[in-house]
């Protein structure tokens, strides 16, 4: 099966998601992106690597049509994305798991670490209890 998760920036929430479902090995193959991809957000990768998973290496991509066409399940992180969403190819399974964004957290590094780390967690739990497969 491969899983797409989509945010707007693919940035946080994307990334942290596509870094989790690789390291729990859930499905054949995982990928991410945004449909206004920007970079990957540094608090991102230092709240990853906390758990032993890096996603160093991660860069944003844009959301097209074929990322879309490989996919057999589109998971949206976020309000923007799902209702920005282009219109999904036939048979493909939409789901949508919104999350708040870490990123705009005001306040100090540690605040907005926290943040990251809360939103971590959370997607980790979700993908823990979800049998989309």
């Amino acid at each position: 099966m491969n899983v797409l998760f989509v945010c707007t920036a693919n940035s946080a929430r994307s990334q942290m998601a596509e870094g989790l479902a690789r390291h729990k090995g859930l499905w054949d193959r995982v990928a991410s992106a945004g449909t206004m991809p920007t970079q990957v957000n540094p608090i991102a990768v230092e709240a990853m690597r906390e758990i032993g998973v890096d996603i160093s290496s991660h860069y944003s991509k844009p959301l097209t049509r074929d990322l879309m066409e490989w996919a057999d399940v589109i998971i949206t992180l976020c309000g923007d994305a799902r209702d920005s969403c282009p219109v999904l190819p036939p048979g493909k399974r939409h789901l949508h798991w919104g999350f708040p964004d870490p990123a705009a957290v005001p306040g100090d590094h540690e605040a907005r670490l926290i943040s990251f780390r809360e939103v971590r967690d959370a997607i980790s739990a979700r993908l823990d209890a979800d049998t989309i497969g």
